[in-house]
């Protein structure tokens, strides 16, 4: 249907819009799709980290091996999934109590929904209290390493320490970087809003580019930006220099101002673009639907 400039101001124009291209039923399938991507995402989000991640894959794996043995006919294959799903299903609450008993929490306390504000917040807040205990330990040479996790899961790393799952606040990381006690020796993990653990175990980098000046701690924070996503703040100990890696990228020697502008573009700005991709997404799926939907 070729539609004129003076045709849109005829009512059976827009009659014709709104019934062909517009239906409720269309609507209704664009909806759907999204509820179950949303759910999806949220349950992989909430069991990252966690043992139940492996047999959430698992469960990936069989329900496609399902699927295509449906597509290619093979009938026995098929059976014996519907039947692992079946009853996996019932045996992975049992197995998985903890995990099921904390995603219900969440969802009760309305975590899952928590605002894009609150997350802000929350890393304002984080930001604060790293720079208040850098400045700290930088003037008086205290080393430390403290990690940041971001998407990529450092919890076989937060294994190899001491758990502490604590606020965060500058007096805490402070205290346990002093020298001489139990905790000074090793990493410090920020997960979720919270000091994960102290004393964590990083594996080291084996690049011959990194220069002799630096040592065990630069070498294990470039070795976890090798292999994780993670934002990694190191303070020296012998001259007090503040230095960061993220993303393979090791940026020494920085200044208050300079770390600050990483922290926050790397914490709260990817937060404000997490936020504008998700509508975009949405939108753009919601844009598939509707041209698939035309008659």
């Amino acid at each position: 249907m070729s539609i004129h400039f003076m045709d849109l101001f005829k009512p059976d124009t827009w009659q014709y819009f709104f019934s062909n291209y517009f239906s409720t039923n269309l609507l209704i399938h664009i909806i759907d799709i999204f509820v179950v991507w949303f759910v999806i995402y949220k349950l992989i989000m909430l069991l990252n980290g966690t043992k139940a991640i492996q047999v959430f894959k698992g469960i990936a794996v069989i329900i496609i091996v399902r699927i295509i043995s449906d597509f290619i006919g093979l009938t026995t294959v098929s059976w014996l999934m519907s039947q692992v799903i079946t009853y996996g299903a019932i045996a992975a609450i049992v197995i998985f109590q903890p995990e099921v008993r904390r995603g219900l929490e969440h969802l009760g306390r309305g975590s899952i929904l928590k605002s894009i504000k609150k997350q802000t917040d929350h890393k304002d807040r984080l930001i604060i209290e790293l720079d208040e205990s850098i400045q700290y330990m930088s003037k008086r040479k205290i080393g430390a390493l403290i990690c940041i996790e971001n998407r990529d899961s450092l919890m076989d790393y937060v294994d190899t320490g001491i758990s502490l799952d604590s606020d965060i606040s500058n007096q805490l990381l402070i205290n346990i970087f002093i020298p001489n006690t139990p905790l000074h020796d090793g990493a410090v993990i920020i997960q979720n809003d919270k000091i994960a653990s102290a004393c964590s175990y990083l594996p080291l980098s084996e690049s011959t580019l990194i220069p002799k000046e630096y040592g065990t701690r630069h070498r294990a924070a470039i070795g976890l930006s090798e292999v994780s996503d993670a934002i990694t703040i190191i303070v020296s100990e012998e001259t007090g220099d503040v230095s960061v890696t993220f993303r393979n990228q090791f940026l020494p020697h920085l200044t208050r101002e300079e770390y600050i502008n990483i922290l926050n573009q790397e914490l709260i700005q990817k937060i404000e673009e997490n936020k504008q991709n998700f509508f975009y997404q949405f939108i753009e799926d919601a844009k598939s639907g509707f041209k698939g939907g035309k008659k």
